[in-house]
């Protein structure tokens, strides 16, 4: 077998780029960044470095408190994720002033300062930091990790006579190796790499990758591997060597891919690349740009600026792939959080992730969330959050979310291979629905177009709604659900408002006003009251049907109607057709949450199981009660579980029919329990809203006809933007919102025909007020229309 070494450079590139779409398809990722240089100090002389200072031209031997802290605030405030404390090697070792400056302020070493600015910058900012301290003992590199996310070390390279690393003791290879290894013991995703071109052989670096790839076998810990290229700089030992060539650098690009475990991601630094170079590195393998700031330099390299976000976004959506931020963490990592993580960085970690643990990627700042007592909202309550506030979207908070990514170029890879597929008339599985969850960039925006594809093609433009009133007759409720901030158990009593109890009497007329408003449903839902037998529905339903005989009751969720008939000891089917005889004409999909009983045990371990949920469901629809399917998602789920929540649905319409629409739920995290004790991220992005939207809609095309945006927790404009994602309805007017309220969403509990008429113009579509079955309503109100 020829040796990789042997291969013409083009046959070489071909390869690793081949490698680098099996494993990680168009995805290429970047870490939004602030750097802080803590200390210029360094014990080492690298011939090549022009980072290190002596005390003489240093203004100080370190950063102090409020300098990091001011430096983490720009990045947090410019929407990074990441903090990168770059320093030199043991200064204290080297520098009586620094050894001096450190002793003042209790600290025996420089790593012992950087942890504390890191748990500093960690609990004031959020940022994640990523500790790039140098070759350094176990015990450090220990110290670290409760106050870090990732670490990280160049081995740069195992030959030892290099005139580089002369008067550089940090630099010997068994002492960077040593290191290597003992962050692999002790379980930290780290960063490590290869500097191409300071006097090596291209098997010199075949060498250093293979013991990379070694020590990843042992321990599984090395998460990327940074291929630098080697730039002369003035006033070094190394000024007059001439610069690696890019043939070198996509040549030893290639190398690592091929040489390095399929698991490692493979990155190259764009700011060290001329422009034009940088599809040369995306054809010859890297899945990763590292880290880019938006606010600070590459301290090590301040002559490279680096490149815009959009000049990035370009060059990689030229070569056919697209960009996507993500942690310090990677995922394969963040997603074992109980191997890979300290328990106080977990949260923080899970606080700035989306659902494919990469990083959040809409626009704004991300602060840590912290809150005061609760204050009562009307028959709910919010939890008041005190400090900065954050300015990215998030689900219920009041900010409008950014427009679709616009396509420069055609999208290619799986998603491509999906929405060509369904064009063609194939029913998506499971693999195919994943990759479609997976969208990044321009691929959101081709899969939002076929979604409204099949929705024009379904269903038409007119775009529907429902006058209705929610009643909510009780928070109070003997489950446990972790993710609500309505209900009220023995243990929430001050947490979210007083309990209460509507009357029958108080139904009945909230019945009546709702009415005497235009409205054709009331929906009734409210926590499980300990008191309830199962005929409590049963005269619920009886009290509003009495006095509004017309009133569409649509009324009790899947756990109600089974919690009520177990109580009965009656038949669910039996209990149905009761439920049916006093007046309810159709179930809510909610109590679905995830479909997933994995999800479940976190979310709602004492509630029904998805087959429960999926049963009581069947036998409605048997007995001639129809329903609808909803989809609460952002919390501690991942696409896998969307995906299987939209087949088991799926699958029971095409046995039933009963089902009436989707309903995408997207989690509002501001007073949730789950969220309050930091075990939940902050809800969806507004890429994963549209996409659960979209493929759902994809994924039902005629099976459910209908696909409906909760305004309540998108607001005005992100639920117009969805009405060009397969979306085309809009749902209730809802009078008396108060669950979504009480979970801390701010877009108000109420809309008007006229309100609603406003959305769907803003995206070019005609509105029409529909019944709850989707028919048309006897009496046209006229604010509907205008």
């Amino acid at each position: 077998m020829t040796p990789l070494t042997a291969l013409p450079t083009a046959e070489l590139v071909a390869l690793a780029a081949e490698r680098r779409d099996a494993l990680f398809g168009t995805r290429v990722t970047y870490s939004p960044k602030v750097f802080i240089p803590l200390t210029k100090l360094c014990r080492d002389r690298c011939g090549y470095c022009t980072f290190a200072e002596s005390p003489r031209t240093a203004v100080a031997p370190y950063l102090s408190p409020d300098e990091v802290l001011a430096i983490a605030e720009q990045g947090a405030n410019a929407g990074c994720h990441e903090a990168l404390f770059t320093l030199g090697e043991l200064p204290e070792l080297r520098y009586p002033a620094a050894a001096e400056w450190l002793a003042a302020r209790g600290h025996a070493s420089t790593v012992s300062y950087l942890a504390e600015m890191a748990g500093l910058v960690m609990a004031e900012t959020g940022l994640l930091p990523h500790a790039n301290a140098g070759a350094l003992e176990e015990a450090d590199l220990a110290a670290l990790r409760s106050v870090s996310a990732s670490q990280g070390m160049m081995v740069e390279s195992l030959r030892p006579d290099l005139a580089a690393h002369r008067g550089a003791p940090d630099k010997v290879p068994a002492r960077r190796l040593a290191t290597l290894d003992a962050a692999g013991r002790l379980a930290i995703p780290f960063t490590t790499g290869i500097l191409v071109g300071i006097g090596e052989s291209e098997a010199d670096r075949v060498e250093a990758l293979e013991a990379i790839a070694e020590a990843h076998r042992r321990h599984g810990h090395v998460q990327e591997v940074i291929v630098q290229n080697f730039l002369p700089k003035p006033g070094t030992a190394m000024r007059d060597t001439p610069p690696c060539s890019h043939e070198d650098h996509v040549r030893a690009i290639a190398l690592a891919r091929l040489v390095l475990p399929d698991t490692v991601h493979v990155q190259a630094p764009p700011n060290l690349s001329a422009p034009e170079e940088l599809a040369g590195l995306l054809a010859a393998g890297i899945d990763d740009w590292g880290g880019v700031s938006p606010v600070t330099a590459d301290h090590v390299n301040p002559e490279r600026p680096w490149p815009s976000l959009e000049a990035l976004r370009t060059a990689t959506e030229d070569s056919g792939h697209q960009l996507a931020p993500r942690l310090t963490i990677y995922p394969e990592y963040a997603g074992v959080p109980e191997r890979w993580l300290d328990p106080a960085v977990r949260f923080p970690v899970l606080d700035r992730a989306d659902a494919d643990l990469l990083g959040r990627d809409d626009p704004g700042a991300l602060w840590p969330e912290r809150h005061q007592d609760a204050a009562q909202v009307g028959t709910g309550a919010e939890v008041i959050q005190i400090g900065r506030r954050s300015t990215a979207w998030f689900s219920g908070a009041g900010v409008d979310p950014t427009p679709l990514h616009p396509g420069r170029v055609p999208v290619g890879g799986r998603v491509r291979e999906v929405i060509d597929g369904v064009r063609a008339g194939q029913d998506p599985g499971a693999d195919e629905l994943e990759a479609l969850f997976a969208a990044r960039g321009a691929e959101v925006r081709a899969v939002a177009e076929l979604a409204d594809e099949i929705r024009r093609r379904v269903v038409g433009d007119e775009v529907t709604f429902v006058v209705n009133r929610n009643i909510n007759y009780t928070n109070v409720c003997t489950f446990r659900c972790t993710f609500c901030g309505f209900s009220k158990g023995p243990l929430s009593l001050n947490l979210r408002g007083a309990p209460y109890l509507l009357t029958l009497e108080e139904i009945a007329d909230r019945t009546e006003e709702a009415a005497a408003l235009g409205a054709t449903e009331v929906c009734l839902q409210g926590g499980i009251h300990p008191k309830f037998d199962g005929n409590f529905y049963v005269e619920v339903a009886q009290a509003v049907h009495e006095r509004v005989p017309d009133m569409h009751i649509h009324g009790f969720t899947a756990l109600e109607v089974l919690e009520g008939s177990r109580r009965l000891e009656e038949p669910l089917d039996s209990y149905l057709r009761r439920l049916q005889e006093a007046g309810l004409r159709s179930l809510p999909g909610t109590a679905a949450e995830i479909l997933d009983d994995e999800v479940r045990a976190v979310l709602c371990p004492d509630k029904i199981t998805t087959d429960e949920w999926l049963e009581v469901h069947r036998v409605a629809h048997g007995v001639g009660l129809r329903s609808n399917i909803t989809m609460m998602f952002g919390s501690i789920e991942r696409p896998t579980h969307w995906v299987r929540h939209l087949l088991r649905t799926r699958a029971l319409q095409r046995e039933t029919g009963g089902f009436t629409e989707f309903v995408g739920l997207p989690f509002v995290h501001m007073a949730a329990p789950i969220y309050l004790k930091r075990a939940a991220r902050r809800g969806p992005t507004w890429r994963e809203t549209l996409l659960v939207h979209a493929v759902a809609r994809i994924a039902y095309a005629h099976d459910v006809e209908h696909v409906q945006a909760s305004w309540v927790k998108l607001g005005p404009v992100g639920a117009a933007q969805l009405l060009a994602a397969g979306v085309d309805d809009l749902g209730g007017t809802l009078m008396d919102e108060n669950i979504s309220r009480a979970a801390g969403a701010s877009h108000g509990q109420g809309l008007t025909p006229a309100e609603l008429a406003d959305i769907a113009h803003a995206a070019g579509r005609p509105l029409r007020q529909r019944t709850t079955l989707y028919g048309e309503v006897a009496v046209r109100q006229e604010s509907a229309a205008g």
